[in-house]
């Protein structure tokens, strides 16, 4: 069956997640078309395509422990020097991200990993691009605001053509509901210039 390479990540809903897909592609960004707007819980991960099932039953169960949380994203980071990488932050939310990759990357599940880096939930909007293009991309999404109850999660792969495809999405089994569903700001995402 060979392998294949697969993410776990957190979408960010509509109208937000197409908006900073176009906004990454227009700072020059290739890729940007290839990967869905997300928050990363497990980074690419190379796995045998047999494992999948397991991978799935894994997943299943950290979804059914976890409950609804708070999302907001606000103003805009970098990961610079370090790595070339601009993003949107996560402003509310941020600890509910921080728990559920632990359990996704759990020592005694099928991908138990350890990452390049410590973690810190964003949304990436350049990677990989030109300083100039890294600093307007920086600039202009800083007034960007977005919030949304997080549900759950989901499986992706990417392709051999580096698309990034959702094989599964997994909702969380516990149901109490984030202070701000319901709320009129929770459909909000826009960018306020400064």
């Amino acid at each position: 069956m060979g392998t294949v390479t697969i993410g776990v990540s957190i979408a960010v809903p509509e109208p937000h997640g197409s908006l900073l897909q176009e906004r990454r592609a227009g700072f020059g960004d290739a890729a940007a078309f290839s990967i869905p707007t997300h928050v990363t819980l497990l980074p690419p991960t190379e796995v045998d395509a047999a494992v999948l099932p397991a991978v799935e039953a894994h997943l299943t169960g950290v979804a059914a422990v976890g409950r609804p949380f708070p999302m907001r994203l606000s103003g805009t980071g970098t990961f610079r020097p370090l790595s070339p990488v601009v993003y949107v932050r996560v402003v509310q939310g941020a600890e509910d991200c921080a728990l559920l990759q632990q359990r996704v990357r759990d020592a005694s599940g099928p991908v138990a990993r350890e990452l390049q880096f410590p973690y810190h939930p964003h949304v990436t909007v350049a990677h990989g691009i030109d300083e100039a293009a890294m600093d307007r991309a920086f600039e202009e999404l800083s007034g960007f605001e977005a919030e949304w109850p997080c549900t759950g999660f989901a499986l992706y792969e990417q392709g051999p053509d580096e698309v990034w495809r959702k094989l599964r999405e997994f909702t969380f089994g516990r149901s109490v509901v984030p202070p701000q569903a319901g709320s009129a700001d929770v459909e909000r995402g826009t960018i306020v210039s400064r």
